[in-house]
């Protein structure tokens, strides 16, 4: 149907949610020569805010590539360095991630991958016995990851904003799906006429998204004082990464999937301190303790595409705890995939959850 309304601005995208996703979105469509407007309502225990934002590119159990790992890791590397240019902050931190060995068995295991190609690209060296034995437990070495790092979402996030800020490209306030009316042409929300709206909002809020095959996963962090500088990124079930607090390092983090209950926990933070012991030999004070919910899927993949049944609006969500690498490339993809210049994996596509929202 077409709609006579008193239009105050015609753009091409609304995005809702100014996280991880919706931020790479919206720079992704910006470059493109796109006209957006993001609506995002900041809240207290949102992921993209309160991670360390290590980037790895290896899995978290055992020691494999990460799903894409070729071609994500390249691309998160121009990126970063890219935004950081424009909107003229340091916020991306490339630094090698050392990860001691568990075991004989796993150190076996390792030595005998090395002669992939593919992991050697991301390999900076194989220790056989401890190479860093003044500041972690590593009896049995461990491997140092190239290509890792950290980005200090909370600068990211700021920074994107003042910058759709500055361009009238902003709304800080609660989109309300209720006031969006569907048409032939797009849709109509308030004052603005777009052709879509993409929904990057995380874990669902409101009833019209519950079937979302996205999972709520808790994440708890700690953010400790140390007296030892790490020298490089330690992971062994914990890590630690530095903050804009000078002896102040953030350590992350708990995966909580059942019985989720809001806010910090005793058991979250004995959990990290226990790891943090195992693997750090350096002494330490707990400064503070966050937590938020990261949305993940069943297969811990993306979920992109035309919300089942409604043309004009799309997701983009469940990047879990990758959501630091995963962001840019899937945001190229989508932004790409909307233009009309290439199609979505079938991994990401939400066609896959078709047994879901069919019953809806």
């Amino acid at each position: 149907m077409k709609l006579n309304c008193a239009i105050k601005k015609d753009i091409d995208y609304i995005i809702v949610g100014q996280g991880l996703a919706g931020s790479a979105l919206a720079l992704h469509l910006a470059w493109r020569g796109k006209r957006i407007m993001v609506f995002d309502v900041p809240q207290e225990n949102r992921s993209s805010l309160v991670a360390a934002g290590m980037f790895n590119p290896f899995a978290s159990k055992g020691l494999i590539k990460t799903w894409m790992a070729t071609d994500v890791f390249p691309y998160l590397h121009e990126f970063y360095p890219r935004v950081e240019t424009l909107l003229k902050t340091k916020f991306f931190f490339q630094q090698l991630i050392y990860r001691p060995f568990l075991n004989i068995e796993e150190q076996n295991t390792w030595i005998a991958q090395t002669n992939d190609g593919a992991i050697q690209s991301f390999v900076e060296a194989t220790h056989v016995k401890p190479a860093y034995p003044h500041q972690v437990h590593d009896p049995l070495g461990g491997i140092v990851a190239r290509k890792g790092g950290y980005l200090d979402t909370p600068s990211f996030l700021n920074a994107v904003r003042s910058w759709l800020v500055s361009f009238g490209s902003f709304g800080a306030e609660h989109f309300d799906t209720d006031q969006i009316i569907d048409s032939d042409e797009g849709i109509i929300y308030k004052d603005y006429r777009a052709s879509k709206v993409i929904f990057c909002t995380g874990v669902p809020l409101h009833d019209a998204m519950r079937w979302l095959p996205v999972i709520k996963l808790k994440g708890e962090t700690l953010t400790v004082s140390m007296q030892d500088a790490p020298e490089l990124i330690f992971n062994r079930g914990v890590y630690a990464v530095a903050t804009q607090t000078p002896g102040a390092f953030k350590v992350g983090s708990t995966y909580q999937l059942k019985n989720i209950v809001h806010g910090i926990s005793l058991a979250g933070r004995q959990e990290l301190e226990m790891k943090f012991q195992q693997l750090f030999k350096s002494s330490y004070e707990v400064l503070s303790q966050d937590w938020g919910l990261r949305p993940t899927t069943v297969d811990r993949k993306p979920v992109v595409g035309i919300w089942p049944g409604l043309k004009n609006r799309v997701i983009f969500n469940g990047l879990g705890t990758k959501g630091v690498s995963l962001a840019p490339y899937f945001a190229s993809v989508l932004a790409d995939w909307l233009n009309g210049k290439r199609e979505l994996l079938p991994e990401i596509n939400i066609t896959r959850f078709k047994a879901l929202y069919s019953k809806v």
